[in-house]
């Protein structure tokens, strides 16, 4: 059976351990979430500890194995579309009316839903037959969510097979991809992030569940996330050429987002949103002339995920700029029945204040990361760093792509590398100023493989990476306005503003919010060009910036009245505050050097 969007939200793909579980914990109530494919160790701990939850025969499938990479992918998901299937089967079967499972599938609905309104029906009729009929017509409704995976395009490192060759069809994201592509699992989506990946998406030709029949039907479908409108037309075009469709574009803010957060130049949600509204049909048919053969393809969705944090916000993003679904990712951190994240964690997510989420250079990636102060990789990072003895032990290697000191690939995580770019800082002809800034930016690096892998690892107390249990923690900075841990039922409830509020009063709209984000970043990146020869050098592009943030102010300033009357007075007087704030800065840098 086709899945139906029963929900107006998806749960993005959060760090690699924090949704690695999600369609377990929420597949059967409708709801979809997206897995990360990235951490093969990991994705083989969570297929021991649910084969023996669920009384399925685990052999484990060693690293020494032949595809053993894209085997343990492959074998993960279909225990995940396995154990969701026997859920909703389970499901099927409750009676209503006992606060059972099935009464909350319907209750979590949207009102505006068919099936939320036939099962009001249902518990108001008192006549037995047409109780029981209407509950027939209910259970053939219930439909599970999407299990969709998300491969972050940037993270692909060659791996040489067993005769030392380095082949495409052994990088790691093309590996995934093919663990993805060999599974069971049915409509079903891929996510990729993080832009064009020529071999991944070139060997998307190779696997046949992204092909369309003669209906324009696949039975595997590509979701590309983008932050703007130009991107989603180069990447949808790369792709149609191939004989593929792209059935959905995800937009998310560049900044506004939890995990690698990429910079547009200064480019704002809200025009990028109207930008993806005005071209719609202009995109479908720039990308469906390039597809072979006249099968008629589908229109394809659009959704938009990055800081959203009320009723408000969803409901005027799906109304104004006719969105088909909003992504909720940092609030679920709070969700047990949602995600997996380990207790200790979970409580420091609940009290970040303003200034806890940092627009970081942790990552070894070189992009820049929204990272949580305080977790306890975090504390193991600094304590390291005191001892002398900073980076990390490099055991996952997924992010090792630097030859700057060694003929092998290095992490900048990882001791090895930390140490020798340390002494070499110390070699370097730097001001003290320019070496201090260089020492910072190497010992910020932390490992991701391990960091975002252990909440799992320490919530089903499984062994992960032996005498390493520290976690780091990547939410989008819109976690500081959620304090609570709440059940699914409350999030979902707070989603469709069927209670209260569970954000703070003076949180700023979501706009607001990326707008201040975007300033703070560019006021950053000046600063960072310690010469005017530098700042020379980048002149035209921060002349550019600006003026994308002006034009943005300027747009937002002619919807303001469509902000929710008691938002209204807080959204103009901030707009104001940020171009006066843009005015200076930009006679300060632009004016005053010519």
């Amino acid at each position: 059976m086709k899945n139906s969007p029963n929900h107006t939200f998806h749960i993005p793909v959060m760090g690699l351990a924090f949704t690695i579980d999600s369609p377990i914990k929420v597949a059967r109530f409708g709801i979809s979430s997206v897995i990360s494919i990235a951490e093969d160790r990991l994705i083989e701990m969570m297929r021991k500890h649910y084969s023996q939850e669920a009384g399925f025969d685990y052999v484990p499938i060693e690293s020494h194995e032949a595809d053993y990479r894209a085997r343990r992918i492959e074998a993960y998901l279909n225990l995940v579309g396995s154990i969701v299937a026997k859920q909703v089967e389970k499901l099927r079967l409750e009676p209503f009316g006992q606060g059972k499972e099935i009464d909350r599938y319907f209750e979590m609905l949207p009102e505006k839903n068919p099936s939320q309104a036939l099962y009001l029906r249902m518990l108001e009729t008192e006549y037995l037959c047409d109780k029981i009929h209407l509950q027939d017509e209910l259970r053939k409704a219930i439909v599970p969510g999407s299990i969709d995976v998300n491969i972050m395009t940037k993270l692909d490192k060659s791996n040489p097979n067993s005769a030392g060759e380095i082949l495409d069809e052994n990088s790691d994201a093309v590996a995934a991809l093919r663990g993805y592509s060999n599974s069971r699992l049915a409509d079903s989506s891929i996510v990729f992030s993080a832009g064009l990946n020529p071999r991944l998406f070139a060997y998307l030709e190779h696997c046949p569940d992204f092909k369309a029949d003669e209906t324009g039907t696949t039975k595997k479908k590509i979701i590309i996330k983008v932050t703007d409108f130009r991107s989603a037309l180069i990447q949808g075009k790369y792709v149609a050429k191939k004989g593929l469709w792209v059935s959905e574009f995800r937009i998310e803010s560049g900044l506004n987002c939890g995990g690698h957060a990429f910079a547009t130049d200064g480019y704002l949600l809200g025009p990028v949103l109207e930008e993806f509204k005005l071209r719609r049909a202009e995109l479908f048919e720039a990308i469906s002339t390039l597809m072979p053969g006249d099968t008629p393809m589908p229109a394809f969705k659009i959704s938009v995920q990055g800081g959203i944090g009320t009723h408000e916000e969803d409901n005027f993003l799906r109304e104004n700029y006719e969105v088909d679904s909003t992504g909720w990712g940092t609030p679920f951190l709070l969700v047990p029945e949602a995600t997996t994240v380990d207790e200790e964690t979970m409580q420091v997510l609940a009290a970040a204040k303003d200034g806890d989420v940092i627009l970081s250079k942790s990552s070894p990636l070189g992009v820049r990361f929204n990272y949580l102060k305080g977790t306890s990789g975090h504390i193991e990072r600094n304590l390291r760093i005191l001892s002398g003895k900073s980076g990390s032990p490099c055991t996952e290697k997924h992010l090792a792509f630097n030859t700057e000191f060694t003929k092998e690939p290095i992490c900048t995580a990882s001791k090895k590398y930390q140490k020798l770019k340390l002494a070499d800082l110390q070699k370097a002809e730097l001001s003290e100023t320019e070496r201090l800034q260089a020492r910072e930016d190497v010992l910020a690096k932390e490992c991701l493989c391990v960091g975002l892998s252990n909440s799992a690892a320490i919530r089903y107390k499984e062994l992960f990476v032996k005498k390493l249990h520290a976690v780091t923690m990547c939410p989008g900075p819109n976690i500081v306005n959620f304090s609570k841990i709440v059940s699914l039922k409350t999030m979902i409830d707070h989603i469709y503003g069927r209670i209260q509020s569970l954000t703070k009063s003076s949180r700023p709209h979501m706009f607001i919010a990326e707008l201040n984000l975007y300033v703070d970043y560019l006021k950053e990146s000046l600063l960072e060009e310690s010469t005017l020869a530098a700042f020379e050098k980048r002149k035209k592009y921060f002349g550019q910036f600006f003026e994308n943030l002006f034009q943005g102010i300027a747009y937002y300033g002619t919807m303001a009245d469509q902000v929710s009357q008691s938002a209204q007075k807080q959204f103009k007087m901030a707009l104001q505050e940020a171009e006066l704030e843009l005015g200076l800065l930009k006679e300060q840098y632009l004016l005053v050097t010519g």
